[in-house]
């Protein structure tokens, strides 16, 4: 394996590549990326849609959700959580801000595009449909779950997660196979989400999902049956009291949690 101080050199280079990519192509790439993580949540709420047991359902989900990431770093993609470790090579004076935030830009954008093309996907093969409808239960309760959290805890939540994906992510460069990188990979991502973490580009397929399977009328009449408040489910909430908090969370958590401190241990002069 590459020591922690060869993985901060090389991703210096790695970070340089990312802002030389075209734009055309960053978008395709980051499509890909979001279409890769909304795959995993879907494994994740599909195996998990049965299981009555709150605990080992969770731990289920989180079992099959780093598929996602895997497809990421190895098919080859470009993700928005990933690439706040880009303030590795800006503190090194390798790439300048507008560089980074263009790529972070361009790369969210992207990943909204391709998680938003796996809602549609699951929707016209109503594939939340599966076990009876369970998978559209477990889909419209967890959107709902993520629609109703604080400002302040979403932020918390996004920094906690993206703390353990920018180890995974760090962990699989420094391995020199590829079932090395998987396996580094695997556990941080796990554990994000058994805890209940946040994560930006997952909550694009999650919460639009659940928004989207709401206004079938039996999948809604299922939820409300069941308890869930159909009614936090809307686009603005989802941008407002989600998606940006748990952004701004993920952008702490990896640029200053994993970037700023891996740059400041190996490789500030």
């Amino acid at each position: 394996m590459n020591a922690p101080h060869e993985v901060a050199a090389n991703y210096l280079e790695i970070g340089k590549k990312k802002t030389q990519i075209s734009i055309s192509k960053m978008l395709v790439l980051a499509i890909m990326a979001g279409m890769f993580i909304a795959l995993g949540a879907v494994g994740a709420n599909t195996a998990s849609a049965t299981i009555t047991n709150a605990s080992i359902a969770k731990l289920i989900g989180a079992l099959v959700f780093p598929t996602g990431l895997t497809m990421v770093l190895i098919a080859g993609s470009e993700l928005f959580t990933g690439n706040t470790l880009m303030v590795i090579p800006l503190l090194s004076k390798e790439i300048t801000v507008w560089a980074m935030l263009k790529n972070w830009l361009f790369v969210f954008i992207g990943n909204f595009i391709g998680a938003m093309l796996i809602v549609l996907i699951c929707a016209a093969g109503n594939q939340w449909g599966m076990f009876d409808s369970a998978v559209a239960l477990t889909t419209i309760k967890v959107a709902a779950a993520k629609s109703t959290m604080s400002f302040s805890s979403a932020i918390a939540l996004g920094i906690g997660c993206n703390l353990l994906v920018c180890v995974a992510i760090w962990i699989s460069f420094a391995a020199k196979t590829v079932v090395g990188k998987v396996v580094g990979l695997y556990l941080p991502i796990m554990l994000f989400v058994l805890s209940g973490f946040e994560h930006s580009i997952a909550n694009m397929y999650y919460v639009p999902a659940g928004i989207i399977a709401a206004m079938n009328q039996n999948f809604a009449a299922l939820a409300t049956q069941a308890g869930i408040n159909i009614n936090v489910l809307g686009w603005g909430t989802f941008f407002y009291h989600n998606l940006l908090p748990v952004t701004i969370g993920n952008i702490i958590g990896g640029s200053i949690l994993v970037g700023c401190v891996y740059w400041y241990s190996y490789l500030k002069k």
